[in-house]
């Protein structure tokens, strides 16, 4: 019996789809287990960690997340004898758990801390303080023995400076530290240095946007870089005098492809040494793939449960972590042995059946800039079907960042709606990582147009192809996303609704209130102050609310510290004062991000009824 598109019944629930997206925060072997971060929804989104022997490492209420730079990352770290060092997220120092005892401060109270690698017993993090104006950061060791936590001099200061840091990476004798740096008034993506320092002397390596340093011997350093537009693995030499040489390519395999993505979280691993001499490398190109490089520059492609944001976390013989999304929409950490493809599953949200997952096509649409790029997901339920003559109703998806992407893996979010009816369209706009340097430049002075222009062609796109009701497309997105949403709706004239997640509407507001590590990330997507003061105004979806004329569901983290929540009442009262269909909600606790169960499962209850209300359908649930 056919049944109206948003009414068909669905096992994806709003409780369901919290319970599946507890998320897998690095993963390391220690000694013969796997050790791994999740975040636990159903505690406030309190991240852990658990062992592959089925223990809780860090118990509650102890919870292990970064600060440093907002997002955070690098949290925690562990040796070979079960010794756990993490972040507290309370406090951000960083403290110690032996086996049977109770954690125990390393760092003094003030400075947060992220980034966490640990070195034959040697500890390195970045240190971010705010405490001090101006706002200092740094690469420091920091002493295992507690001596430092009462005593800040105590603490080995590698490098500082008012600009960022990433990456430390001392080199295996122990002479040498590697980072990557750069200047506060740019972004990691657009210009990163690669240094080396022997404590007497520092050198800086001739880079574009240098990630992930790793020493494969005390003089030798590989790294991932995209001097060519395309971030792919290069090598480079320290030479007798501490010199280091001009890198070089270390395979031509795959530069059609990125190995990294824009650094907003520190601790991201791209890739792995293995003990011979190969690497295990994460390539992107929309989709996510996993190679095997080997000394001469070969690559063959490794199989692997996961094309979503892949992540390599830690290698030990010829076995690799990888961690992702499975094709079943469940994010999950597998064990693969790279001599045999042996592939065994070590954590993660159970999966769903596969008969209910959506399958993206990849959509490519003409653009007044380019070509788009998006993924497509009709709806998708073994259980229903569709009225007969009807097109489904779709919700544009757009990321943030903006220069964040989406690769086309399933989830168990995105099967919320395909179940029940409605298609969902997921657009890596200009601007996007994933597609190369040209393409993530695209936005460069033009944040507000191209990223509206594009989502406006892949949704035109969709109809264009037979698959969507004109009618019936509602646009989503957060933070970033969320700004283009609003700047959609200002536009007119494509979607019929917008859900707005912590989304910019002042850009003026959010250059003034900005943290440091964006302080100046909207210069280059729009202009420098105050010459752009006519652009911020123009641009602003706040300028020009009273264009807004359908209905906006708008969200919000009391505690987000990224983008406040003046920014969503400032439309929410641009909107309240013409009268226009709307609604507000305010999660006090939350940040930029909603991590709680409760939190996921009423923000999702509340969009399933604002597009049932727009859309004129009836959920099933």
């Amino acid at each position: 019996m056919p049944a109206p598109f948003g009414s068909w019944p669905s096992p994806f629930t709003p409780a369901s789809v919290a319970a599946s997206s507890p998320r897998i925060d690095g993963a390391r072997f220690v000694g013969d287990d796997v050790w791994w971060g999740e975040s636990v929804p159903a505690e406030r989104g309190r991240v852990t960690v658990r062992s592959s022997t089925g223990e809780e490492v860090l118990p509650a209420p102890w919870s292990a997340r970064s600060r440093v730079h907002e997002y955070g990352g690098g949290a925690w770290t562990a040796d070979d004898d079960g010794t756990l060092y993490f972040v507290d997220a309370k406090d951000q120092r960083v403290r110690k758990l032996t086996r049977g005892g109770d954690p125990v401060a390393l760092t003094p109270p003030g400075p947060a801390h992220g980034g966490l690698r640990l070195q034959r017993g040697r500890l390195f993090a970045v240190r971010e303080d705010l405490t001090v104006d101006p706002h200092r950061r740094a690469v420091v060791e920091i002493p295992t023995d507690a001596s430092a936590a009462d005593d800040p001099g105590a603490v080995r200061v590698v490098v500082e400076g008012g600009g960022f840091f990433a990456h430390p990476a001392p080199s295996p004798d122990g002479i040498r530290v590697a980072w990557v740096e750069w200047d506060a008034t740019r972004m990691p993506w657009q210009s990163a240095r690669l240094a080396i320092t022997d404590g007497s002397r520092t050198s800086v390596v001739p880079t574009r946007a240098a990630l992930q340093p790793e020493w494969t011997s005390d003089d030798e350093l590989v790294f991932a870089d995209d001097p060519t537009g395309r971030w792919a693995l290069h090598r480079a030499h320290i030479d007798h005098d501490g010199h280091p040489t001009a890198s070089e390519l270390l395979t031509a395999a795959g530069t059609d492809a990125d190995t990294g993505y824009g650094l907003w979280v520190l601790g991201n691993r791209w890739f792995q040494l293995l003990a011979d001499g190969r690497i295990v490398a994460v390539r992107t190109n929309g989709r996510d793939t996993v190679v095997v490089i080997s000394p001469d520059g070969s690559a063959r492609p490794l199989t692997v449960p996961t094309d979503g944001h892949v992540s390599v976390d830690d290698a030990s013989g010829s076995r690799v972590l990888l961690s992702g999304t499975s094709s079943t929409g469940a994010p999950g950490l597998w064990l693969v042995d790279v001599d045999t493809d042996a592939i065994e599953a070590v954590a993660g949200g159970a999966p769903a059946d596969p008969a209910w997952m959506p399958t993206a096509s990849a959509l490519v649409v003409d653009g007044a800039h380019g070509p788009v790029h998006a993924f497509a997901y009709p709806p998708a339920n073994p259980s229903a079907t569709a009225p007969e003559g009807e097109l489904p109703p779709y919700v544009v998806l757009v990321h943030g960042g903006p220069t964040a992407h989406v690769t086309g893996a399933a989830s168990s979010a995105v099967a919320f709606y395909t179940s029940r009816g409605i298609g969902v369209l997921d657009v890596n706009y200009g601007g996007s990582s994933g597609y190369g340097r040209a393409y993530r430049e695209r936005l460069d002075g033009a944040w507000g147009v191209v990223d509206v222009d594009d989502v406006i062609a892949a949704a035109r796109g969709l109809v264009d192809a037979g698959l969507a009701d004109p009618a019936l497309i509602a646009i989503k997105g957060g933070s970033a996303g969320g700004w283009t949403v609003l700047s959609a709706l200002v536009r007119g004239g494509t979607f019929a609704a917008g859900i707005s997640r912590y989304g910019v509407a002042d850009l003026r507001m959010l250059a003034e209130h900005s943290h440091d590590f964006e302080a100046h990330y909207i210069e280059g997507l729009v202009g420098p102050l105050p010459d752009a003061e006519e652009l911020y105004f123009e641009r602003s979806p706040l300028t020009h609310a009273d264009r807004i004329d359908v209905p906006v569901l708008l969200m919000q983290g009391g505690d987000d510290r990224v983008v406040p929540p003046a920014q969503s009442e400032a439309i929410r009262d641009a909107l309240a004062a013409r009268g226009v269909d709307h609604e507000y909600v305010l999660y006090p606790s939350e940040g930029h991000g909603f991590r709680a169960a409760e939190t996921i499962i009423d923000a999702l209850e509340r969009e399933l009824a604002f597009l049932g209300r727009v859309f004129g359908f009836t959920p099933a649930d």
